[in-house]
């Protein structure tokens, strides 16, 4: 458990962070929703260790944290206006996008087809994080079908040893789970409400699909 509360540990802390991922390691970290569980997006067997982490299948696609708005221009084909407003609006935050990824990258983040659930995290140690590795694959660090870690305990009393670093920032400002909007379709749709409200998101993009 490494602490990141304090300046100088957090800069040791997310240097052995960034080691693991580099290392294809799985690791845990803080973000403003949930603590996340996660690994290098473009390393199949690093995403695999993320699942098994988990206890959870391929049929349940793992998303993505990025560090910037820009990281996403190289993700998807085509930013569409909702896709944009919606990043305008609530990134950093906890909002998860569903978008059409761009056919020609190189990962495997489950059954995904074709697809990928994008956010930008507002948490520091997340977004420092991030910048130093690029894209990840995090997921909430827990167990499937258990309650979702909102401190780095909760998430090694779930994980234990299946995760090789565990960012400790304290409890998470948020503590439910990020919203997400499948933008895939002709009208955005609500996945899951939870940190972005419907009123919130029927502000920024007008028709909101619940069904």
């Amino acid at each position: 458990m490494l602490d990141c509360t304090d300046p100088t540990d957090r800069s040791n802390a997310i240097a052995a962070a960034v080691r693991a991922v580099e290392g294809g390691s799985v690791i845990v970290l803080p973000t403003d929703t949930l603590y996340g569980v996660g690994a290098d997006a473009f390393s199949p067997s690093a995403v695999t260790g993320v699942l098994a982490a988990k206890g959870r299948g391929r049929d349940m696609p793992v998303p993505v944290l990025v560090g910037s708005w820009q990281t996403i221009e190289g993700l998807v084909s085509y930013v569409t206006p909702p896709t944009r407003a919606l990043i305008e609006a609530f990134w950093p935050g906890g909002l998860t996008l569903i978008v059409e990824h761009a056919p020609s990258l190189a990962w495997d983040l489950g059954d995904a087809r074709g697809t990928v659930g994008i956010r930008m995290p507002l948490h520091p140690v997340a977004l420092e994080l991030l910048e130093r590795t690029g894209p990840m694959a995090v997921s909430s660090a827990n167990r499937t079908s258990m309650p979702p870690a909102t401190t780095a305990q909760q998430a090694y009393d779930q994980l234990g040893e299946s995760v090789s670093v565990y960012l400790d920032g304290g409890p998470v400002p948020i503590g439910k789970p990020s919203t997400i909007v499948d933008l895939t379709g002709d009208v955005p749709r609500l996945v899951r409400e939870g940190a972005v409200t419907l009123a919130q998101l029927t502000e920024v993009v007008g028709v909101v699909e619940t069904r």
